[in-house]
């Protein structure tokens, strides 16, 4: 890989380090999309792999203490990494102008659900019944686009959780998925050594831009900045429905 390149790799995880800092989660729905467009959607999830496992391990066991049903995030985990292996599967089979139209296709489906549904709640007796399902699909998405925001995050805010029991359940779903795809990735030849050592390297950017992403939520709304992320994303999505159809 060129110096361009690089450089192009590490302002995508720059991006997605402040958008983990000022909210918690979210890291991906900026970088993969951009990976995707910059080279392909395999090399997009592999190379995010490490910089979305490792965090969220540390922040796992940081908030590891807070109140929250242990079945609950048990359940949604577990059923995250089944259904990373199916994700795994179809990314390694499907061509790539087929996953783009689908990273594409998740962030317009999440930017809806974002603008239609912002004040609706779940009850928690109800998500507990829900999660194992919603925890397959979310893994599905994960491990074949990278992507699972529009069912994890969402099924979660639709909870209203505090910051801490949002930021533990999350953190453990996608380090569920993440031990799930790493091997997995590696047996399909998704995962080679120079994408593990790109993926490496990548937690650096990210870990430095968090702060700055702390900063700006203290001085942006949340309101204004899930704004702001949404006409981005809403941006990403059509310039990769865009190629696709170019390229079809």
């Amino acid at each position: 890989m060129d110096t361009q390149s690089l450089i192009l790799v590490g302002i995508a995880f720059a991006i997605g380090g402040v958008l983990k800092g000022a909210t918690g989660a979210g890291a991906p729905l900026l970088a993969v999309p951009l990976l995707a467009m910059l080279f392909d959607v395999k090399f997009a999830v592999a190379v995010f792999l490490l910089p979305n496992l490792i965090p969220n391990l540390w922040q796992a066991w940081h908030f590891r203490k807070v109140d929250v049903p242990r079945s609950f995030v048990l359940k949604f985990a577990v059923l995250g990494g089944v259904g990373a292996v199916f994700g795994t599967y179809a990314l390694a089979s499907f061509p790539s102008d087929v996953l783009i139209a689908g990273i594409a296709g998740i962030l317009l489906l999440y930017i809806s659900f974002r603008l239609l549904n912002s004040g609706w709640k779940l009850q928690m007796n109800i998500a507990e019944k829900l999660s194992a399902p919603m925890g397959l699909v979310a893994g599905l998405f994960q491990g074949g686009t990278g992507l699972s925001a529009p069912v994890s995050i969402s099924f979660l805010n639709a909870l209203q959780l505090e910051r801490p029991q949002f930021i533990f359940t999350i953190s453990t779903f996608f380090f569920s998925v993440g031990l799930v795809q790493l091997p997995l990735q590696i047996a399909f030849g998704i995962m080679t050594w120079d994408r593990l050592a790109l993926s490496a390297l990548a937690l650096i950017p990210l870990l430095a831009a968090m702060p700055v992403g702390m900063a700006l939520g203290r001085v942006m709304s949340r309101k204004a900045f899930d704004r702001l992320l949404l006409i981005i994303l809403a941006g990403l999505a059509m310039r990769m429905l865009y190629a696709t159809a170019v390229a079809l």
